[in-house]
């Protein structure tokens, strides 16, 4: 059985996706672009504030759905410069300090809305 996970405090789906799905413990959140859930609009700066955006929104989601980041088990970074990487990572490690998630990092042609990161993330429900 699946269950929508849908939260105001992240960005609603720009396509015909959910934010997350829950099925049993597991919650599938969907590919977060670094937009401001409360304008709906891209957030402007470079890859450190586009990776913070798009990993709060991640956290609202996962929070919504009952667990948090700390329950995170995989990302999937999207990258549309490699050169990126290392910034993003800096980034990225300040909300993974200790026991980070398991990840898998891509550089891609394009995003929507012509973001610099997508991330993508699967977590565990803890009860």
């Amino acid at each position: 059985m699946k269950k929508i996970i849908d939260t105001e405090n992240a960005p609603a789906a720009i396509g015909p996706y959910s934010q997350a799905v829950q099925a049993g413990s597991l919650v599938f959140v969907s590919g977060q672009i670094p937009i401001n859930p409360k304008t709906g609009e891209l957030v402007s700066g470079g890859i450190a504030t586009q990776t913070r955006q798009a990993l709060l929104n991640v956290k609202a989601i996962v929070e919504a759905a009952h667990s948090s980041i700390d329950h995170i088990l995989k990302c999937t970074v999207l990258l549309s410069d490699m050169q990126d990487f290392a910034e993003m990572n800096r980034t990225y490690q300040e909300f993974f300090p200790s026991k980070p998630p398991a990840r898998a990092t891509f550089s891609v042609k394009g995003l929507p809305k012509s973001a610099l990161v997508e991330i993508d993330a699967v977590a565990a429900i803890i009860d």
